[in-house]
This record gives structure tokens, C-alpha cells and sequence, in this order.
């Protein structure tokens, strides 16, 4: 079984920064993807930044430049780095992971919700 625990989520004001994490616990081996989405009310849920195991970086064009993803392998932990925080970037944002096997598995964190007003 695996376990992902968000944490850093909040209210910020515009222009302000937050930093997310995800550590994953349990049975955790042939990573392929780590990354966040993030889901507004009424709107589907969307990538928002992805690392792959070879550390390559994919982002959305709108957050490009202003969110930074990483990781530390040897503690199955990935972040993101959010500044210049819009008020657009507000919804729930979701941890992911992808592990490889005999089947691709897919985990998804509880969600932590960002919230960016003045």
C-alpha cells in the first residue's frame, strides 16, 4: 500500500509565495512520475508541474517561471514551489505518483487546498 501526505497548503496574498509537500510512504519502488495537479471549483482537475525519474521537468504554461517542482529521492518527498501566487491559482492541488510494474499504478494525495486573495 502507499500513502501520500500533503502538506503546506494556505491562504496567501497575491504576489506571496507557498511551498507545497508530498512525502510518500509504503511500498514505494520504480517511480516514474511525481508531480501536482490542482482542481478549481467547477473546473476539471489539471497538471500543474511533473518530475520524472530522470528529473525532467514538464509545467503548465501558466505557471511557468513563477512554480518550481523538485524532489529528494531518499525521501520519496517531491515540492513545489509556488511564488508570484495569482489569484487564479487558487483550488486544490493534488500530489501524484506514478510507479512502474507490472502495471502502471497511479496514487493520488488527499488534496491541500491554496488559496490566494487579498
Amino acid at each position: 500500500q502507499v500513502q501520500l501526505v500533503e502538506s503546506g497548503g494556505g491562504l496567501v496574498q497575491p504576489g506571496g509565495s507557498l511551498r507545497l509537500s508530498c512525502a510518500a510512504s509504503g511500498s514505494i519502488f520504480g517511480i516514474l512520475n511525481m508531480g501536482w495537479y490542482r482542481q478549481a471549483p467547477g473546473k476539471q482537475r489539471e497538471l500543474v508541474a511533473q518530475i520524472t525519474s530522470g528529473d525532467s521537468t514538464n509545467y503548465a504554461d501558466s505557471v511557468k517561471g513563477r512554480f518550481t517542482i523538485s524532489r529528494d529521492n531518499a525521501k520519496n518527498t517531491v515540492y513545489l514551489q509556488m511564488n508570484s501566487l495569482k489569484p487564479e491559482d487558487t483550488a486544490v492541488y493534488y500530489c501524484n505518483l506514478v510507479l512502474a510494474g507490472l502495471a502502471i499504478r497511479v496514487y493520488w494525495g488527499q488534496g491541500t487546498q491554496v488559496t490566494v486573495s487579498s
